[in-house]
C-alpha cells in the first residue's frame, strides 16, 4: 500500500545513514558519467541505402534500460519508427500546444496499437513534476510487466522525460537516485533541470527512509 503524506512526513524526519541525498550530489553524478554513444535502436548501421538513410534523419532515441527508450518529440511522432523498435506504450511528458510542449495526444496514435499517456509538464525548475512520479512509474511498469516496450519523451528527451524514467527506476527497481542517473546517462546525455533534481533527491530520501523502517 502506498504510504500517506503523514507517513512520508514522519519518514522525512528520520536520520539517514550517510545523510540526505541532495540535488548537488545528483548534479555531480550527471557530470561524472559520460554517455557511451551507440547506434540508433532498431537501425542497421551496415545497411547502405539512401532511402534507409533518409528514414534515419531526425531520429533521436536511446534505450536506457531494457524496454525503456528516451527520445525527442520528432521521433515520438514517427509512428513507423516506433513500430520498428516495438513500442507498445508511449509517455509524453510534455503534452500541450504551447511553445516547449509536444502537440500529440491519444488520438494521434489511434491508427496504432500504442497505449498513450500524456503529462502536461513544462521544463521549469518551479514545476512540481513529483506529483506525476508514481503515475509515470505505474505506466512504465505496466509496459514492461506485459512484455512491452515504452517510449518516453518530451521536446528534446533530456529533462522531463529523463526525470520520469529516473523516478521509475527509483520507485519500481529500488535504485538509489545516483545509481539511476548513472544507469541512464551511460546511454543518453540527460540533463534534468535543477528543480527536477531537487525533487528526485526528495523522492530518494523518502524511499530510503521507507526502506529502513
Amino acid at each position: 500500500m502506498r504510504s500517506t503524506w503523514r507517513d512520508r512526513d514522519r519518514d522525512f524526519r528520520q536520520t539517514l545513514p550517510g545523510g540526505d541525498t541532495s540535488e548537488r550530489a545528483l548534479m555531480e553524478a550527471l557530470q561524472i558519467v559520460k554517455p557511451d554513444y551507440r547506434p540508433l535502436p532498431g537501425i542497421d548501421p551496415n545497411k547502405d541505402d539512401l532511402q534507409y538513410y533518409r528514414f534515419q534523419m531526425g531520429l533521436d532515441c536511446d534505450e536506457v534500460y531494457p524496454g525503456i527508450f528516451i527520445g525527442d518529440a520528432t521521433t515520438a511522432k514517427n509512428k513507423e519508427y516506433l513500430k520498428v523498435i516495438g513500442v507498445t506504450h508511449l509517455l509524453n511528458t510534455a503534452e500541450g500546444t504551447r511553445f516547449g510542449f509536444v502537440n500529440t495526444n491519444k488520438e494521434y496514435y489511434n491508427d496504432t496499437t500504442i497505449k498513450y499517456l500524456g503529462l502536461p509538464l513544462a521544463d521549469l525548475p518551479s514545476v512540481d513534476i513529483s506529483k506525476y512520479f508514481y503515475t509515470a512509474a505505474e505506466f512504465i511498469e505496466d509496459a514492461l510487466s506485459s512484455g512491452g516496450k515504452v517510449f518516453v519523451h518530451c521536446m528534446m528527451g533530456i529533462s522531463r522525460s529523463a526525470t520520469c524514467v529516473l523516478a521509475y527506476l527509483m520507485i519500481k527497481k529500488g535504485m538509489p537516485a545516483v545509481q539511476a542517473i548513472q544507469r541512464v546517462r551511460q546511454s543518453r546525455d540527460i540533463h534534468p533541470n535543477i528543480g527536477f533534481l531537487r525533487q528526485l533527491a526528495q523522492l530518494d530520501n523518502q524511499l530510503r527512509r521507507q526502506r529502513v523502517l
